[in-house]
């Protein structure tokens, strides 16, 4: 049996996120929901994504948009309910794709009935579930929340939060909220989940001795650094459970470090997170220098550990991609090739296959307590307004040119951003060396980004383009352009020069 046949799917596979309160709306109250992402299912398979990554539809208060949750095993009313998931669950395996949710262990809201009882009484018996203390450290919290301890007046301690303090953190080293949390996970998979996206699975172990931290002493949250040795163990229980069920299920971590050998760690001996992010190109402009650093870092650390990477170039929290390169189409066309050729997992935050821009949101219309609407505007389906959004106006406005980049104008034309994306899906499924092959950095100009990708006998050259201006990039042998990001001179013999901000995946001509 080959290596292709043998690995799991998570390999190979290419994962779309979906940001559920801005996908697509049923019900006209203007926030999308659970049975719209069922009606756009079509819209993936066409696409050609493997799984899908619903970010958090669990019941909560949503002061931090869903990541602070209050049940964890009950559907948030705004999004729909069980039955509306276990159709969705259905309806995507129908379609041949995975879906994956996003898990929160790390801290819960303060409306959850275990914080309700932990902060009740001193002696109330869930008290040691959440972290009390008599007098704070220095931690800082994230999203500018300050310090990391909160004063409750009613029983007059401290209590731990590296978030908002409405989302008190648990206390991984009770063994009953590990259960209670393994619980969760049993009641997803049990309904046929396929895996979880982990939140901030680094943070969960704590520093036991709880001392001052001077990183936190100049300002900087505790949650962008934390590593404790706990945090593994938490993550060795959790891995155990999930492979006891069939079927590959699996685990992709969010570990906030940007530090690819710390990162490493959280693959474990194979026996933590299957995947973890990798952050680092997320924090890039459209540079040559930067993304050669980002990929040989990765290839440096991961690749001698048999650890799987991934690559991700925006997602619910950053600021997307063709904003960050400056608005320019031919760059975010570009960085598509770049990330679904890449040796590892990509993957696609919602929208970034239509090229969707950050909406400009005023400081009137601002509603997330860290500042990123923009990447979270509501995805335009039809060129005319309200877009496909009937009923109330959407919870945020449309980004830029929503007319021209509707999905309904994209699909079909044969040079959109759509169909670019659907080639390259196209094209990594059929190649053995695009989805499993290893990785080979060549010879090029600064300006250029070009490397091999084998498997066997096929193989695939991929050339990037930085510049504003043409570069030649020759080759030894015949090949032919199977993918152009501009889509000039696709099917044609490669003549060896690379336009400008252009991308090419070459192939092998046929004797």
């Amino acid at each position: 049996m080959s290596e292709t046949t043998q690995a799991p799917w998570w390999k190979g596979a290419t994962v779309y996120q979906i940001y559920p309160r801005s996908f697509a709306d049923s019900n006209g109250d203007g926030i999308g929901d659970l049975n719209g992402v069922l009606r756009h299912l079509d819209h993936l398979q066409a696409l050609g994504v493997d799984a899908l990554w619903l970010s958090p539809i669990f019941r909560s208060p949503m002061a931090d948009a869903g990541y602070d949750i209050s049940d964890y095993c009950d559907i948030d009313p705004l999004f729909g309910s069980l039955d509306d998931i276990d159709r969705l669950i259905a309806e995507a395996h129908v379609r041949g794709i995975r879906v994956l949710l996003d898990f929160v262990p790390n801290h819960t809201s303060d409306e959850h009935p275990w914080f309700v009882e932990s902060r009740s009484s001193r002696d109330n018996p869930k008290r040691d579930w959440y972290i009390w203390r008599d007098q704070p450290n220095n931690w800082r919290a994230a999203l500018g929340a300050g310090s990391a301890w909160t004063w409750d007046e009613h029983t007059q301690q401290y209590y731990l939060h590296l978030f908002l303090a409405k989302q008190p953190d648990l206390n991984w080293r009770n063994p009953e909220v590990v259960e209670a949390m393994h619980a969760v996970l049993r009641f997803w998979l049990d309904r046929g989940i396929d895996g979880f996206r982990i939140d901030v699975i680094h943070c969960t172990g704590k520093d036991p001795s709880f001392a001052d931290d001077p990183r936190c002493q100049a300002g900087q949250p505790l949650s962008d650094f934390n590593d404790q040795p706990y945090s593994h163990e938490v993550l060795r229980g959790l891995r155990k459970l999930v492979d006891s069920y069939p079927g590959d299920r699996m685990l992709v971590g969010e570990v906030n470090i940007r530090s690819t050998e710390r990162v490493l760690q959280y693959y474990g001996a194979g026996d933590e997170l299957h995947l973890a992010f990798n952050f680092n190109p997320l924090d890039a402009p459209w540079d040559p220098v930067m993304f050669r650093t980002c990929i040989r870092e990765v290839e440096h650390w991961l690749q001698p550990a048999g650890a799987w990477p991934t690559w991700v170039l925006s997602n619910h929290d950053n600021v997307r991609q063709r904003s960050r390169y400056q608005g320019s189409e031919r760059s975010a066309r570009a960085a598509a090739v770049l990330l679904l050729t890449l040796r590892g997992t990509p993957f696609i935050y919602q929208g970034e296959e239509l090229g969707l821009e950050d909406a400009h949101i005023g400081d009137e219309a601002r509603i997330d307590p860290g500042g990123r609407d923009g990447c979270r505007a509501p995805i335009p389906w039809q060129a005319e307004p309200p877009h496909g959004w009937q009923g109330a106006g959407p919870w945020l406005p449309f980004p830029p040119e929503a007319n021209e980049l509707a999905a309904e104008r994209q699909t079909g034309e044969a040079n959109s951003m759509f169909a670019l994306y659907q080639r390259l899906l196209a094209a990594r499924k059929a190649s053995p060396a695009l989805h499993h092959g290893d990785f080979e950095e060549l010879p090029s100009h600064p300006e250029v980004l070009a490397y091999r990708r084998h498997f066997g006998c096929d193989q695939r050259l991929v050339c990037i383009n930085f510049s504003d201006q043409p570069h030649a990039h020759p080759h030894a042998g015949d090949w032919h352009v199977e993918i152009a990001s501009d889509g000039i001179g696709e099917g044609d013999p490669y003549n060896g020069t690379l336009n400008p901000r252009q991308a090419v995946v070459l192939r092998p001509m046929e004797n």
